[in-house]
């Protein structure tokens, strides 16, 4: 798609306000999944955004990394950091160029990273699947492909949204904790706001 050509500039672009533009709370689905974490656990926040969920993530105690595209974004994550005074190692890059490492992750929290195309996306779940120790965790929200017909947010591209068939498929050889299409009403600052189609995936990579 043309406007993912230079994802960078396009994400600076978003980001070059003083205003989180999703807010600095952190999403509601990860809230929910607390119960799942401990401290200490190493966390790994990709296309993190603003970090309001790294920065949650750090607040509970875990060892937390982030990733994301635009160093405008990171700039405004390392502030809300700095503000809750907890630590998150940031780093500027693409998530579907990045050297992603292997067995390092205890969670990954993938959230509305719905830029990827199909065959990208196809890579990046590869790359979750690799990142993850065995018996590590992969939360991940995004929306399903009534959220066109919304337009509260997201893509406008329905090859980029999920189905829970997909979710399926993707990482069936994973252990399934739960897998949820819903709708729902979003507030996360001014770019998820309204009326919204979700899908909600907590899975569990096998242990050895």
């Amino acid at each position: 798609m043309p406007e993912y050509d230079d994802a960078r500039k396009v994400w600076d672009d978003r980001f070059a306000t003083d205003e989180y533009i999703f807010g600095t709370a952190p999403n509601r689905f990860l809230v929910a999944q607390a119960h799942r974490l401990t401290p200490g656990m190493r966390a790994l926040s990709v296309a993190d955004g603003e970090g309001r969920n790294s920065v949650w993530l750090a607040e509970r105690g875990l060892d937390v990394a982030a990733v994301e595209i635009s160093p405008r974004a990171v700039e405004k994550a390392r502030r809300l950091a700095s503000e809750r005074r907890v630590a998150v190692r940031f780093e500027v890059a693409d998530v579907r160029e990045w050297d992603w490492p292997v067995a390092r992750y205890d969670v990954i929290v993938a959230i509305f990273i719905q830029f990827a195309s199909p065959a990208e996306r196809t890579r990046l779940f590869g790359a979750f699947r690799d990142a993850l120790v065995p018996g590590g965790l992969l939360i991940l929200e995004g929306y399903g492909v009534r959220q066109i017909e919304y337009g509260t947010g997201g893509p406008p591209h329905a090859e980029h949204l999920y189905t829970r068939e997909l979710l399926e498929g993707a990482f069936r050889d994973f252990d399934i904790l739960l897998l949820e299409e819903r709708e729902d009403w979003l507030e996360e600052g001014v770019k998820h706001v309204g009326h919204s189609a979700l899908v909600d995936l907590v899975a569990r990579k096998p242990a050895l």
